[in-house]
């Protein structure tokens, strides 16, 4: 545990921790007052263990989950373990397949830091995709057509598209979350699912960008070296005073990057749009791309009278 409290950076997993322990003891009708006192601190002590702002004590947590009946060892243990690790950056997340976390684990394994509910917390997501158009925007064909490249299973890629329909409705309840999506021109051009599913993707796309808080971008293929040519990453900027969080997929697991190493993230991010296209003269070149597709002549204008009809 760092020496000064003050310091303690509220890391991923004293957050995940705290809002655990909140539920748990909400779920159970129980106040801080009456917790404050069975655990013999102040009120406001256990305020800020369940707000991140110190990390929960091994001992408290082991007393609390006695208090909340919580006896499944499985769950005791990764919560013991995470008060263990709280003051702990950086969370690496093996995984058989970056899908992994919309779909039940069935008690295998210990994986409590789920990606989606970083992303559900955030005030905006940052997305940098240089390959794919990301999850939150993809139409459903587009998905299906990844996901079943992905997972042999037919019915398992049925429940994971389902799941990722439904996350983008989550992230679009109030308050809305905002997305500043920036692409690179290859991905408007990358026949994911056949010529009939990009264009479909396309066109949703230069609808989207109609809603308020959808900010997409494209960097242009004639931009020569810049600071995102290491890869596609997700920044989660969750409300003040949490700080910001990057995650990085890898072909067998995921990094959620904090602290300075994420500042550098939102640096990269910042230098990326001002590199890309205005939003004007991106949703051309997504509109561009769709006739291309389709061998239509539409203008943008078209394309927007038709979207708002």
């Amino acid at each position: 545990m760092p020496a000064k409290r003050e310091q303690f950076i509220q890391t991923i997993r004293a957050q995940y921790l705290g809002e655990q322990m909140r539920r748990l003891r909400e779920d159970r009708g129980l106040t801080l007052k009456y917790i404050a006192a069975h655990l013999g601190v102040e009120f406001s002590t256990l305020a800020r263990y369940e707000r991140a702002e110190w990390p929960f004590r091994r001992d408290h947590v082991i007393a609390l989950l006695d208090v909340y009946g919580v006896y499944d060892e499985l769950k005791r243990s990764q919560l013991i373990e995470l008060s263990h690790s709280a003051w702990q950056i950086n969370h690496w997340q093996p995984t058989a397949s970056r899908y992994d976390s919309l779909l039940p684990t069935n008690g295998k394994g210990l994986l409590p830091i789920d990606p989606w509910w970083l992303q559900a917390k955030a005030e905006e997501l940052c997305i940098y995709a240089p390959l794919l158009i990301p999850d939150v925007v993809q139409t459903r064909d587009y998905a299906e057509a990844i996901v079943r490249h992905t997972v042999a299973d037919g019915r398992r890629a049925d429940q994971i598209v389902a799941r990722l329909i439904g996350r983008q409705q989550q992230l679009d309840d109030q308050p809305r979350t905002r997305l500043t999506i920036l692409l690179e021109e290859q991905v408007l051009h990358r026949s994911v699912g056949g010529r009939a599913v990009l264009q479909q993707q396309l066109e949703f796309l230069t609808r989207t960008v109609e809603r308020p808080h959808v900010d997409i971008r494209v960097l242009p293929d004639r931009t020569g070296w810049h600071p995102g040519l290491d890869g596609p990453f997700t920044i989660c900027k969750p409300p003040r005073p949490y700080p910001p969080v990057a995650l990085v997929d890898h072909l067998t697991g995921r990094l959620a990057v904090e602290a300075t190493d994420a500042d550098r993230y939102v640096e990269i991010f910042d230098k990326l749009k001002e590199t890309a296209l205005e939003p004007v003269r991106s949703v051309e070149l997504m509109q561009e791309a769709a006739d291309d597709l389709s061998g239509g002549s539409r203008t943008v204008g078209t394309a927007r009278q038709e979207a708002t009809a």
